[in-house]
């Protein structure tokens, strides 16, 4: 049997190797959620790919509190594959707080949406995220994110559809986001420092 300490001390090795890897002041904020597996997914996709925080809006108050209850809250480890254990989760009770608090820390919101009129409007791969703090925003599966998160954000960013079906869930379209964006800020971050982050630590 594997001693539980020797297992502990893997895992810290393993956060260590992947701290540089980490995208700094990259904020996810998923809007209103209305499932805790969703919630789940998007965490997995934010510990996965790199970013370094989640913020959740809960309106409803379907989630605990305190951040280190949430760590250890089974209906949110177990869609996440306990990735909730090892990623930061802030929550806020309205929209109009979380932007406030991001804005007052010198954050630029983008929202995920479609075609918006009166806003710059961009396809994920011509847009540029290398912003020195960014929260990307994720909208309620079924009504997006809200006018007011799109009114005081920068921009709105799609993924380009080409089949029948044009909307993609929670889960899927924040690994695509995701990816795209710090794919593109660790590449900034290489070339700014000179260091080399083109390949996954312990590869």
């Amino acid at each position: 049997m594997k001693d539980p300490q020797e297992s502990k001390s893997d895992l810290r090795k393993r956060a260590d190797a992947i701290k540089e890897y980490r995208c700094k002041n990259l904020i996810v904020v998923i809007e209103n959620p209305k499932t805790l597996k969703n919630i789940g997914s998007v965490v997995r996709n934010i510990d996965a790919l790199g970013a370094e925080k989640a913020y959740i809006i809960d309106e409803t108050n379907s989630l605990p509190d305190d951040w280190q209850d949430m760590r250890h809250w089974n209906p949110l480890v177990k869609p996440s594959a306990s990735a909730i254990k090892w990623s930061f989760v802030k929550k806020f009770k309205n929209t109009t707080t979380c932007l406030d608090h991001l804005e007052a820390n010198g954050f630029t919101s983008i929202v995920t949406s479609p075609h918006v009129k009166g806003k710059k409007n961009v396809e994920l791969s011509k847009g540029d995220y290398t912003h020195k703090k960014l929260a990307v925003w994720f909208g309620n599966e079924t009504k997006g994110v809200s006018n007011l998160a799109i009114e005081r954000s920068e921009m709105c960013v799609s993924i380009p559809m080409y089949g029948i079906i044009e909307s993609l869930n929670l889960g899927t379209s924040s690994g695509i986001v995701l990816y795209e964006i710090t794919k593109q800020r660790r590449a900034f971050t290489e070339k700014k420092y000179g260091i080399d982050l083109s390949k996954p630590p312990n590869k």
